[in-house]
């Protein structure tokens, strides 16, 4: 079973796909603790990979992303096999740190800080910009073949970006 916070429909707003009409799956739980994350974990649905396959079916995008939390620690061979032949294409967001499948088609890394990628190559990295980031550490840390630099609202944290 893997704990699913939601599953939605909507253009791909960020990195290389921008624009994109999607499949979200956003999984629920993570192993880090950004302040700025955007996912609400607490509403979550206990979902077999079979379930969620046939929930993205409902959707007429070709490209699935799978988000979080970080799906890294849920995502599956299986569940992508099960995408795959509904015939999407299937991206993955994660922050690098758990090992994946290598049966989906396009990985971008979102490295955090403090934290130690176990991917060292993506199809893109996409770096959440904060006041004294270093960028250059991860151009170098994480081979791709795109980089791009993501502003941080900063929404869930009292630090202001001046």
């Amino acid at each position: 079973m893997r704990r699913i916070n939601e599953i939605f429909e909507s253009l791909q707003g960020e990195g290389f796909n921008t624009g994109t009409p999607a499949v979200f799956v956003r999984f629920a739980g993570c192993n880090l603790a950004c302040p700025f994350c955007d996912t609400d974990h607490r509403p979550t649905a206990e979902m077999t990979d079979e379930q969620i396959a046939a929930a993205v079916a409902q959707f007429a995008p070709q490209l699935v992303v799978l988000t979080g939390g970080e799906p890294g620690l849920q995502v599956s061979e299986r569940l992508v096999d099960l995408l795959h032949a509904g015939g999407r294409k299937v991206a993955i967001e994660t922050n690098g740190t758990c090992p994946l499948p290598a049966n989906i088609d396009w990985v971008t890394v979102s490295p955090k800080e403090g934290s130690t990628p176990v991917l060292k190559a993506a199809n893109e990295v996409k770096v959440v910009f904060q006041v004294g980031t270093d960028v250059e550490k991860w151009h170098t840390a994480i081979k791709a073949d795109h980089y791009f630099l993501q502003p941080c609202s900063c929404k869930n944290t009292s630090e202001t970006v001046a």
